[in-house]
């Protein structure tokens, strides 16, 4: 098995710099995934409660600890927070439902999914008479006390957020009295984050990166949008590593420290992506990659 880089959090807890990641994996294929990754060498499992695939995850997770494959401590599971459990008093049952959902008694890392809270107590995605998302009159600096009490009563080792920009992080530093471990955000070479990035070394934060592959299977995908994986100076780097342009895109993130949650279901594909922690790039093309940012570069938005 290859050698597992680890980061190290601001708390002294560590994370695998690369992980599964699970959205768009859907029921009756995740499972079979979580599986075949474990039995791979992958460690560390990114989840969400928005994501609607977290009990088939966890029934995967204790099926492996009970054959002895990995015990929990081995783990590092990471979930999320959804939008519509932002006022302070419904973070912690919001985590415990996703604890009964995985099975476990607490997770390694729990994250706000996004900076805006949406209308508590009903749709996951509440909206009006004319489809308009509608929004909770809460702030995330009052989420993050609860997310501070999640860690308070063991249900978390660290907590973090996602989606937020350099503003909203400042605003959570500035309140906080457990701070932020990570932040999660869409990463790959046509958007680097490297200012996002800077930020938060310097606020001692470690940077996830999702969709690292330009998340081409994405549902809203539009003809003529972006490819990434169709970029000709990835298939050139490819060619010259004698590697695919996924394995470029993951061992991209590697090197520059950032944790990388690539999300496949297909047993093949789960072991080439974790075949990029066996080699290396060279600072030359890491440079070229860099080169690659463009303003256009964002894959994702939720609508």
């Amino acid at each position: 098995m290859a050698f597992k880089p680890f980061v190290k959090f601001n708390n002294g807890n560590r994370c695998p710099l690369l992980g599964l990641g699970t959205w768009n994996s859907q029921p009756g294929e995740v499972g079979q995934a979580v599986k075949d990754a474990i039995d791979i060498g992958y460690r560390h499992f990114d989840c969400a409660h928005i994501y609607l695939n977290e009990k088939e995850i966890g029934e995967a997770l204790n099926e492996k600890i009970k054959e002895g494959a990995v015990k929990r401590d081995g783990l590092f599971i990471t979930s999320k927070l959804w939008n519509t459990f932002h006022k302070q008093k419904q973070v912690v049952p919001a985590l415990k439902t996703t604890l009964a959902n995985l099975g476990l008694d607490y997770v390694d890392l729990y994250l706000i999914h996004w900076p805006m809270g949406f209308k508590e107590d009903g749709e996951l995605f509440p909206r009006d008479e004319n489809g308009k998302v509608l929004y909770s009159d809460s702030h995330f600096t009052e989420t993050w006390k609860g997310m501070e009490e999640c860690v308070k009563e063991g249900l978390t080792k660290s907590i973090g957020l996602s989606n937020f920009n350099s503003h909203q992080i400042q605003e959570i530093l500035d309140i906080a009295t457990i701070k932020p471990v990570n932040i999660q955000v869409e990463c790959h070479p046509y958007l680097n984050q490297t200012k996002l990035y800077k930020f938060c070394q310097d606020n001692g934060i470690t940077l996830t990166s999702y969709s690292p592959l330009g998340s081409p299977g994405r549902p809203m995908a539009k003809p003529g949008d972006l490819e990434l994986l169709k970029e000709p100076k990835l298939k050139e780097l490819g060619d010259k590593y004698n590697k695919t342009p996924a394995q470029i895109l993951i061992r991209y993130q590697i090197e520059r420290d950032i944790i990388v949650i690539p999300k496949s279901v297909n047993k093949e594909r789960l072991q080439s992506n974790f075949d990029s922690l066996s080699f290396t790039l060279s600072k030359d093309d890491l440079k070229i990659l860099d080169s690659l940012d463009r303003p256009d570069g964002r894959m994702l938005k939720l609508e």
